[in-house]
């Protein structure tokens, strides 16, 4: 568990490291502003790209193998920025530590295989917080050494947390003996990459281009064209990617939808709070703090969602995992009503902020558990790994919306000072609540207790549905062997 958790807290750490780092690169890589940006989008989108088909890996591969993979790829990643003095170079290396997006998803998963189910859930809502932690670490830990130190300093730091984390993981973890059997959906996995990238290319590109601009409707078309068609071939496939009939079942649809509302709601605390405690005095509200201390008012907020892990768990072995979900979204939507409220005086920043923090701990530590019960154990990664995905692009729409709002609400209060109004932070806040609320409304939908599967989705598919390979999968794993014509046979 310490491991692991670690692991998630480094993952975090790396992705959001650089933010600090963003308004000097144009200088350090003779880059434009506008190329730089691709630091954190090509992070965005390789990470999404990876965790559903790394999580499919696991469950087929083993859940050991690809936790090393994706840490290796992590330290290679970070090595090759430390290294990096051009933006090329510097875009290849972020493009590798978006793999380490499958970490989290992945270790939980692992632990559901590997521990006992009175430690699960504790298990669970650790590895959970360990998002916020990283989260809230990351930008202050990053500012003080760009500020005091040279830049790649911090990917050096990054390396070396991740190669520690790496040969830990290599010495300490077994490898578990649930598999899925069959082949991978190579074709499957390339359409929903492409399908992902062009999604949430539009969507992070959005408050640049304007949401009404060809670009955007463009990629936004075409990305749904795409998946619609990946989606078609995956109830097809023998051994599908992501096995659409079970993700459509209501015990976890839901799920999935409340994660990508919730994951909306959380970025929005961290986006917004950053920028906000940062505004020039000039404007009336803001507190013109450092890059450093600007960070320094998250660290309550990872603090806490370290501390609510506990907690949830045991809200969610006396109540349900539902319950805890439900209550989570509604403390969110509560700190965002606090942060509406008041947002000029520090402690009040710092008291919303964390109230966001306790309820998000309590969300996503439950997110995994309403997952892990509606599936079956070979597609725990899988599953996971998809409930990750819907994370990232709420916080990518979350991204693209709050730009847009702050760009509308951006004037001139001196001569050389253009900031957001006030009111566009508090729209901002007013957003996130009533995401926050759409999100606590999907978990009060969730059955209580998911419908039992009384057969696989495979087995359940006619004959003439099967994909080609289906044969070949058949002879791979005799189990798996089907009669001829004929109705198909329940699972055992």
């Amino acid at each position: 568990m310490a491991v692991l958790a670690a692991g998630g807290i480094v993952t975090t750490l790396v992705q959001t490291a650089v933010v600090p780092l963003l308004p000097q690169l144009p200088r350090l890589t003779g880059a434009s502003p506008v190329d730089v940006g691709w630091v954190v989008t090509l992070t965005l989108l390789t990470g999404a790209v990876a965790t559903p088909l790394l999580g499919r890996a696991g469950d087929m591969y083993g859940k050991r193998r690809m936790l090393l993979l994706t840490l290796g790829a992590l330290a290679v990643g970070s090595l090759v920025c430390a290294f990096a003095a051009t933006l090329p170079w510097l875009l290849a290396g972020r493009a590798l530590q978006g793999v380490g997006s499958a970490v989290v998803p992945l270790s939980i998963s692992f632990l559901r295989a590997v521990l006992p189910p009175e430690r699960t859930g504790s298990a669970v809502a650790l590895m959970s917080s360990t998002v916020g932690v990283g989260a809230a670490l990351g930008l202050p830990l990053a500012a003080l050494l760009v500020q005091y130190a040279d830049w790649h300093a911090m990917f050096w730091a990054m390396a070396a947390l991740s190669a520690g984390v790496l040969a830990l993981a290599w010495w300490l973890l077994r490898e578990e003996p649930v598999r899925s059997p069959g082949r991978f959906d190579l074709l499957g996995a390339c359409g929903l990459s492409a399908g992902l990238v062009l999604l949430l290319l539009a969507l992070s590109k959005a408050g640049e281009w304007g949401w009404g601009s060809g670009r955007f409707l463009g990629l936004s078309v075409a990305a749904l064209l795409i998946l619609a068609g990946w989606t078609v071939h995956q109830r097809r496939a023998a051994r599908p990617l992501v096995d659409v009939r079970l993700a459509t079942r209501p015990a976890v649809l839901l799920p999935h939808v409340a994660a990508l509302l919730a994951g909306f709601a959380f970025y929005a605390n961290s986006l917004v709070t950053a920028q906000l405690v940062q505004a020039p005095r000039a404007t009336g509200y803001g507190l013109g703090l450092s890059v450093a201390a600007a960070g320094a008012c998250l660290l309550p907020s990872g603090v806490i969602m370290m501390l609510c892990a506990s907690l949830s768990a045991r809200l969610s072995a006396a109540r349900g995992a539902k319950a805890t979900l439900t209550v989570g979204t509604a403390v969110m939507a509560a700190g965002y009503v606090l942060r509406f409220a008041d947002s000029r005086e520090l402690w009040a920043v710092v008291v919303g902020a964390a109230v966001v923090s306790v309820g998000t701990a309590l969300a996503y530590s439950a997110l995994p558990m309403l997952i892990m019960r509606a599936v079956p154990l070979e597609q725990t990664a899988a599953a996971n790994g998809l409930n990750v995905l819907m994370r990232t692009i709420g916080q990518a729409l979350c991204s693209a919306v709050v730009a847009t709002v702050l760009a509308q609400h951006t004037r001139l209060f001196t001569d050389t000072v253009a900031a957001p109004t006030l009111d566009g932070y508090r729209v901002a806040f007013a957003a996130a609540g009533a995401v926050a609320l759409l999100a606590c409304a999907a978990a009060c939908l969730v059955p209580r207790r998911p419908l039992p599967l009384q057969e696989t989705e495979q087995d359940a598919r006619p004959e003439a549905d099967l994909a080609p390979d289906a044969a070949a999968d058949a002879a791979a794993d005799p189990a798996d062997a089907r009669p001829g014509p004929g109705p198909a046979r329940p699972a055992p």
